[in-house]
């Protein structure tokens, strides 16, 4: 085999991806699996934005031999993918974990077919330091072209509401209150306000008098002086309201309300909740280490990968969203009662825990039914089946 020296071969390597549509499939593929939020986009909206990853790359590396700034390069297509997603209402985090997805994807095809073609080895790691030098000035532009976006607004007031509410809501600096009554922001008779999130980030989604917003991070955010009633909803948006607060507590209640949001949207919830519903999924959610070690307690035996086992832990889930009746479940999981009752027997053969009896070590029926929901919902967060992960 021809052991190849340089750079020539690398940038050929890149240019004949830019151009793949294989490749591209790949990394719609690799974006979408990794970012919810991205696979309910259509496919067509995420391909025509993928090649910002890769088209810029092969003359990036051209200049490996030079002393050029990467950010010299041409990132028009990451900027206009960024302002694209802020419009389409993708909270950033999913924006980047997409690019992100991309990018890893990018450099393994890179290492692959470099090593094909007889590039050594001790040019492969400069390869993949350069590449990721360009990845991460992928991002900064993504990011950059985001949050022009969200700032963008045909006329002034609306600007500088958005403005105020990302000072408040974000960075926790309280505007005075002259200038809040300046732009429209006014409290209730207590001077206290109502901050809320919602998703998706829908013009209009929250009407209710003297309700103010703006777009933070992909979802709708706001103020308003009471708590909105159904009819000022939008019936396809998820509204997490907070509990009326002074200015000073804005800002913790707003990300409070922007995580609520994101679990509430991600199970597929519409209409308006109080931030208190969500109580102790958010408890939850903020200790990760504690759920991770209590599913391998209670779901040791259980593969990830294995398409059965993750069907009965979705059923485990149902089973305890609808009070542990057999009948309520199967009519959610549009299944026979008979059935349910298999795959939580099966569950029980596997892992040697029972969802049905009563605990054994002397807790609670209402500790047990936690702890359980808190093991699955954790373990069903890990990557699913090969085939559903293609």
């Amino acid at each position: 085999m021809t052991v190849l020296q340089g750079p020539e071969p690398v940038t050929e390597i890149l240019r004949s991806m830019a151009v793949d549509t294989d490749v591209c499939g790949e990394l719609v593929r690799a974006a979408r699996s990794r970012s919810p939020e991205l696979s309910r986009l259509t496919e067509a909206q995420t391909r025509s934005h993928v090649l910002a990853v890769i088209t810029g790359a092969a003359p990036w590396f051209a200049a490996l031999n030079r002393a050029e700034a990467v950010d010299e390069q041409d990132f028009g297509a990451a900027l206009l993918l960024g302002a694209d997603r802020a419009a389409q209402g993708v909270p950033m985090t999913a924006v980047l974990r997409g690019v992100q997805a991309a990018t890893t994807r990018v450099v393994e095809l890179v290492v692959d077919r470099c090593r094909s073609a007889g590039v050594p080895d001790s040019l492969l790691l400069s390869v993949v330091l350069r590449l990721k030098e360009y990845g991460d000035a992928v991002e900064r532009h993504v990011v950059h072209g985001y949050r022009a976006a969200e700032q963008r607004s045909p006329r002034r007031p609306a600007r500088i509401r958005a403005e105020l509410l990302r000072r408040l809501l974000l960075d926790g600096e309280v505007p005075s209150a002259r200038e809040l009554a300046g732009a429209g922001i006014r409290p209730n008779a207590e001077g206290l306000h109502h901050c809320f999130a919602a998703a998706p980030a829908l013009p209009g989604a929250v009407f209710t008098a003297r309700a103010v917003s703006t777009v933070l991070d992909g979802r709708l955010a706001g103020l308003c002086a009471r708590l909105p009633e159904p009819a000022d909803l939008d019936a396809r948006t998820l509204v997490v309201v907070a509990p009326a607060a002074g200015p000073a507590e804005l800002r913790s209640l707003y990300r409070l309300c922007a995580h609520a949001v994101d679990l509430g949207h991600g199970r597929g919830l519409r209409g308006r909740y109080e931030l208190t519903d969500f109580a102790a999924e958010l408890a939850l959610d903020r200790q990760p280490l504690l759920g991770a070690h209590l599913s391998r307690r209670l779901l040791g035996p259980l593969d990830p990968a294995d398409g059965f086992h993750r069907q009965l832990a979705l059923t485990a889930v149902a089973f305890l969203d609808n009070g542990r009746r057999l009948d309520q479940t199967a009519s959610a999981l549009f299944t026979h009662p008979n059935t349910v009752r298999y795959r939580l027997g099966r569950l029980q053969d596997i892992t040697g825990g029972s969802l049905t009896d009563l605990p054994s070590d002397g807790r609670s029926r209402l500790l047990s039914t936690l702890h359980w929901w808190w093991a699955l919902t954790d373990w069903l967060r890990q990557e699913g089946p090969r085939a559903d992960r293609a």
